[in-house]
């Protein structure tokens, strides 16, 4: 939806990988039972829009043209419109372990090629005409998985370009892939972002390889990498990573690399970090997801994969008081974002409100979507409405924010 009197705030919605489903089938079930009752309290007199995630499985289905027109179907009588689609997870995001699974197959596999593709024209079928699109996606591959394979990674996000080149020209529908920085991933900081697209997606050699697959000149084919390669700017990822949210979002601008999303989250901040917050954030150490820390002593950063590694560093420090100055830790879990304070600890809502402000004054992006999909591994004192009124709740949440400027500047 847009943003009451506020257009060029772009489009706002959240992302449906909070639902259960793999299927084309269950991905419907899902959106049948909620997309009403979201619609009704957020935007009862507008169109919706729809952050789709599509896994292997959906978009399989999605092959025939038939299952595409009854989600099309769906999506147009409810007054329903799609303009960006979450290609992260390939395969199930619910309901068993993903942990590092989700960056599997990563962008030096050609099933994440041949996966993004398929995505790619689903979503050029789904677009409203005259509406860009974005794509989200794995941010390259996992960081100790990437030695010898960012030549393939490179190759294949140039691949991606070209496809998304000839599926401009075919259907008029302009869409930007968006890889998305994530801690301990090969693109884990804005910096590092920045880097690997001026010196290999931006880079001559890439112009010319992207010209060689278009047959475009040099000077068009440089313009299709910056229009159809770009970033999903992940809050919550940011700010585990302790980066500027003015800072980051300037260099980016400053690079010309296209913030083609902006993921509205919130990540647990626990300020000073004590013994104690050993124990409250035990329940937070589930099987599901990857729960990556980032912990500031001083300035100094120190990553962990995951939570429960932390935990056991923590347990095992010696001669080290954990409470000392600048002692902070931030935990990739996506807490709702209405949410300051949980019961023992803070969230990053500070991080996300700033940026919040960054866009009310100078649009960030055109498409900003909510992704809070850990809900259903939160502790049940978090859960205390149902998944509909949660996710409105949140939507709301944002808008009003957007709408009156509550927020750091």
């Amino acid at each position: 939806m847009r943003i009451d009197g506020r257009p060029e705030l772009g489009h706002l919605t959240y992302c449906s990988n909070i639902h259960a489903g793999e299927s084309l089938a269950q991905v419907m079930a899902g959106l049948s039972k909620h997309l009403p009752a979201i619609r009704a309290q957020v935007a009862p007199d507008q169109p919706m829009g729809v952050g789709l995630r599509l896994g292997h499985a959906a978009v399989t289905d999605l092959a025939d043209p038939e299952r595409l027109a009854e989600l099309k179907g769906f999506l147009d009588q409810g007054n329903f419109y799609v303009f960006t689609v979450n290609g992260f997870p390939y395969g199930p995001f619910h309901g068993q372990a993903v942990k590092e699974g989700a960056y599997k197959p990563d962008w030096a596999d050609p099933l994440r090629l041949a996966y993004t593709k398929d995505l790619a024209r689903i979503l050029a079928t789904l677009l409203p005409d005259g509406q860009a699109g974005s794509l989200s996606t794995v941010p390259g591959t996992y960081k100790s998985w990437a030695a010898e394979r960012l030549d393939v990674m490179t190759d294949q996000l140039i691949q991606q370009a070209a496809d998304l080149h000839r599926l401009a020209l075919a259907s008029g529908k302009v869409i930007t892939l968006a890889l998305e920085p994530e801690p301990c991933c090969y693109l884990e900081t804005i910096a590092e972002a920045v880097e690997f697209f001026e010196r290999r997606l931006f880079s001559d050699r890439a112009t010319a390889r992207l010209a060689d697959l278009t047959g475009l000149t040099l000077g068009d084919a440089g313009d299709a990498l910056r229009r159809h390669l770009g970033i999903c700017y992940d809050v919550c990822h940011a700010a585990v990573e302790f980066e500027d949210p003015r800072a980051s979002v300037d260099l980016l601008r400053a690079r010309g690399i296209r913030i083609a999303k902006l993921q509205l989250s919130s990540a647990m901040r626990i300020a000073p970090f004590c013994r104690e917050s050993i124990q409250h954030l035990a329940p937070f150490a589930e099987p599901v997801y990857l729960h990556q820390v980032v912990a500031s002593r001083g300035g100094i950063l120190t990553r962990f994969e995951d939570l429960p590694q932390a935990l056991a560093a923590a347990k095992a420090e010696v001669g080290i008081d954990p409470t000392q100055e600048g002692a902070e830790w931030r935990v990739h879990f996506h807490v709702p974002i209405f949410l300051e304070q949980l019961q023992n600890f803070g969230t990053t809502q500070s991080f996300l409100l700033e940026i919040l402000a960054l866009h009310r004054s100078q649009p960030i992006s055109d498409h900003l979507e909510v992704e809070t999909y850990t809900w259903d591994v939160l502790p049940p004192r978090y859960r205390d409405v149902d998944l509909s009124t949660a996710i409105a709740r949140e939507m709301n949440w944002v808008k009003d924010r957007l709408v009156s400027g509550t927020g750091a500047a």
